[in-house]
């Protein structure tokens, strides 16, 4: 044995939405469904077990000025870590948190690089800001820098038109997609509005983050190319407020956010409905807390997803998708432990029992 204690997992192991086990055992860090002989050291923990949940969208090193300090990058860890949020899609972020991969204690995080924005049309100090002439060199940079994701600004205000317009050219985002995909990356681009997605999706883009503006249109098109949306419906839930701070300087803007908002239910269920991935993310680590996992979650099963569906999103479904195991044999020991069945009824991610990362309880 290493320096882990086995600890025994009892109950009901979701392995899977229709999969249940009724224990495993965490040896050397690692999933196992074989009882160890000869343990001495055994600690045990009773409970409904998930896979650790996954947040997508999320922003590790980032606050709503730019860049953190490391300690409170690490504080940012912590909160989604006892949240039960083990893996993290970082959908950008100008701070270098490799340090985090060194540490057996914080979520492990796949990183998309920095944001990639047009000039001037983004949040200061998040992104490079750049003309669509450099637009395939700086997907190329990120895709190298990043863990298999690159992250676009599809859309942001235009100060001239007083609304959020598309940022790119319809060739410029398909030369750049196409350079992420000889890289080896997949492209997801931040977009609010109607306007860049059937130009995003036609070239070749892989995710589409946020989503309020799908329509009828351009729902059928998602689902034909399986292009995936993270909706992010714990941010949409602050368009109100943003729309009421920009109307007097843009109130094209501020109308065209309040009707983003007002549809965003009905928006995620019909592209649920159509067959299009929907994935769990929070955008926390902007203007958003960490550890909202659970109320994303729940915000999904609002809109109308299937609670098992909205679970899945953030557990079996979502480590599917970003490549990342769950509770298979010989996996790393990541997992949550709750009080009761959360198929049943998801407000119970809320209150985890016990958070198991690298096969040590945390917390």
């Amino acid at each position: 044995m290493s320096d882990h204690a086995v600890l025994h997992v009892k109950g009901r192991v979701l392995v899977g939405p229709e999969e249940v086990r009724d224990e495993l055992w965490v040896i050397d860090g690692r999933v196992s469904y074989h009882r160890p002989s000869g343990a001495r050291d055994v600690r045990t923990v009773e409970g409904w077990a998930l896979p650790g949940l996954v947040d997508a969208h999320c922003h590790v090193g980032l606050d709503t000025h730019g860049p953190v300090s490391e300690d409170v990058a690490e504080k940012q860890a912590l909160t989604d870590r006892d949240a039960g949020t083990l893996l993290i899609r970082d959908a950008g972020s100008p701070s270098d948190t490799r340090w985090i991969d060194d540490r057996d204690d914080l979520p492990k995080i796949i990183r998309a690089g920095r944001h990639i924005a047009r000039t001037r049309r983004y949040i200061r100090n998040y992104a490079w800001e750049i003309e669509p002439e450099d637009l395939v060199a700086h997907v190329a940079q990120e895709a190298r820098r990043g863990d298999g994701w690159v992250k676009l600004v599809g859309d942001w205000i235009d100060r001239d038109a007083g609304d959020l317009t598309a940022c790119w050219p319809r060739e410029a985002v398909r030369a750049a997609i196409e350079e992420a995909h000889r890289l080896g990356a997949r492209v997801t681009a931040h977009c609010f509005a109607e306007d860049s997605l059937r130009d995003l999706v036609e070239a070749g883009i892989d995710c589409i983050e946020h989503a309020t503006g799908l329509t009828e249109e351009t729902i059928p098109l998602f689902a034909e190319r399986g292009v995936a949306i993270v909706p992010t419906l714990v941010n949409i839930a602050t368009f109100p407020q943003l729309a009421r701070g920009g109307e007097s300087k843009f109130p094209r803007w501020s109308a065209h956010m309040r009707q983003l908002h007002e549809r965003r239910y009905d928006t995620v269920r019909a592209a649920y409905d159509a067959g299009i991935p929907v994935y769990v993310g929070t955008d926390a680590g902007g203007s958003l807390a960490h550890g909202l996992v659970a109320g994303e979650v729940a915000e999904l099963v609002t809109a109308g997803i299937p609670p098992v569906a909205a679970l899945s999103a953030t557990a079996w479904g979502a480590r599917r998708w970003l490549g990342r195991p769950g509770l298979e044999e010989g996996a790393a020991a990541d997992l949550v432990v709750y009080e009761a069945d959360p198929r049943a009824d998801v407000r119970v991610l809320a209150a985890p029992r016990r958070v198991v990362l690298n096969g040590r309880i945390a917390g």
